[in-house]
């Protein structure tokens, strides 16, 4: 018996000390009054947390347990202080530049980015790429980009989801956004060269917010194995690119790709190739990973629910029947999409494609009473508002009427973040977005073929099974 007493006192001193360590972590920085929360585990964090319960439970339980205003937790390796209500979010918009700088977590960094050129490409972007990103992105710039979306929809439904009665949609929504994001970024067609490019890129999407633990058989490590892959054959086709530009003379791009070659500063200096990789790896993510878990939850919702979906049919076959057969959609057609948009932005209220985004703070600095201290991250979240009933009354329920006249209060509905640094891409998935649900429900109607079917949260939600839905054309 006598030789167990030194376990239990190990047993017993171990919670105690942990204890005192989080006490002490509480007023660090020089004793400054930090957030509410805890730091979690030693080296974990609150990492399983985060995982188990998913970012909307772990935000709305400790925003009740610490505070609705902001909390302190530790998230892959780094304290971290997570901004909640719209004040939040208002605060940290507007911070930009002054109190916060962009971060990325190490996994995306080193699975998606050129390890040699990542804090030069995140700390100091250009004006030139910046606002060269803004312009290309513009409502003006995307009008051209409409007739190609609503041309490769009708073939992809014709070849993916006409000859079969039952289609998982989650896996060709992503097929889908991946194949028309290269076409219109890149002028990419060859399915093998496409491929190329989007099997690794699964690999990355799949392990970018995983633990940046670099071992055989780890997520991160395929991420990490993949994001090589994707550097490589997209180095591969700016070089190819450059050459052609430079033996034709070509002046004018044809693509995104081809205007980031051309584009220069008023010193005339010119992208490199490793930013012109790096901003088209932006790109894509968003256009594989988000964009197409956007689709796929508007077409969940569109199954489940018989009476919007009616409105959508009933608005999209009214501009159907104003064109011809073989006549593509134009800008004025997606401005007529009024209540099909409404039900979209539900949609990406109850069900957010992107989580949120990363800061990190440059210095010292005090909110809601407490300092958050310079060098920790900072986190804002479209969980601590989307269904926060303070801003939607009855927040579970379907209701793309919200969305009418003024719409949500400010800093409320953040699908796509706010401020400077505001999606750039915005325009694109709602162009993209509403294209497809036009060809969709003009052609079939949807059955979900699980009704009870879970979400889970990677890099977006992900239903388990892909949402298999079934098809039933219209007049059956």
């Amino acid at each position: 018996m006598e030789a167990m007493v030194p376990y239990l006192l190990a047993l017993l001193f171990f919670p105690l000390s942990l204890s005192f360590i989080f006490f002490l972590r509480k007023r660090d920085s020089n004793g400054k009054k930090l957030p509410p929360g805890t730091p979690g585990w030693p080296l974990l964090g609150e990492n399983m947390e985060f995982a188990f319960l998913g970012p909307q439970k772990f935000i709305k339980d400790r925003m009740e347990k610490y505070s609705p205003e902001v909390f302190r937790t530790s998230i892959m390796g780094e304290k971290m202080a997570f901004f909640c209500g719209a004040q939040g979010n208002k605060f940290l918009f507007s911070s930009e530049n002054k109190l916060l700088t962009s971060w990325w977590p190490q996994s995306m960094k080193k699975a998606l980015l050129f390890p040699e050129f990542v804090e030069s490409s995140l700390k100091e972007v250009s004006a030139l790429k910046r606002s060269f990103l803004h312009d290309i992105l513009k409502p003006e710039a995307l009008k051209q980009y409409i007739p190609v979306m609503d041309a490769m929809a009708r073939e992809h439904l014709d070849e993916n989801w006409v000859p079969s009665g039952v289609v998982k949609v989650f896996p060709l929504s992503k097929k889908y956004t991946f194949d028309l994001a290269c076409r219109l970024f890149m002028s990419l067609v060859d399915p093998e060269e496409i491929k190329r490019l989007a099997d690794p890129f699964t690999l990355v999407t799949n392990g970018m917010f995983s633990m940046p633990i670099d071992l055989p058989g780890t997520a991160y490590n395929r991420a990490i194995k993949g994001g090589k892959l994707v550097r490589d054959e997209l180095m591969r086709i700016i070089t190819q690119r450059r050459k052609e530009l430079m033996e034709n003379q070509e002046t004018e791009g044809r693509d995104l790709l081809s205007k980031m070659l051309l584009v220069t500063d008023e010193a005339g200096k010119s992208m490199s190739e490793m930013e012109i990789s790096n901003n088209i790896i932006g790109m894509l993510v968003a256009s594989f990973e988000t964009t197409s878990s956007a689709v796929t939850s508007v077409l969940k919702y569109l199954a489940e629910l018989p009476h919007v979906y009616d409105e959508v049919y009933k608005e999209q076959m009214a501009i159907a029947k104003s064109k011809g057969a073989e006549e593509l959609l134009t800008w004025e057609d997606i401005e007529k999409m009024k209540y099909s948009w409404n039900a979209a932005r539900e949609s990406l209220r109850l069900t957010p494609p992107a989580q949120g985004s990363f800061r990190e703070t440059v210095t010292d600095f005090t909110y809601a009473g407490f300092t958050i201290p310079k060098g920790w991250k900072t986190f804002w979240s479209v969980h601590s508002t989307h269904k926060n009933p303070k801003y939607f009354s009855d927040p579970e329920k379907f209701d793309p009427s919200r969305f009418e006249g003024s719409g949500p209060a400010p800093f409320t509905f953040v699908p796509f973040g706010g401020g400077p640094r505001m999606c750039p891409g915005k325009e694109y998935a709602r162009l993209e977005v509403l294209v497809f649900m036009h060809n969709v429900v003009k052609r079939f109607k949807l059955e979900k073929d699980i009704p009870d079917e879970k979400i889970v949260f990677h890099a977006s939600p992900v239903p388990t099974h892909g949402l298999p839905v079934r098809l039933l054309p219209h007049g059956n």
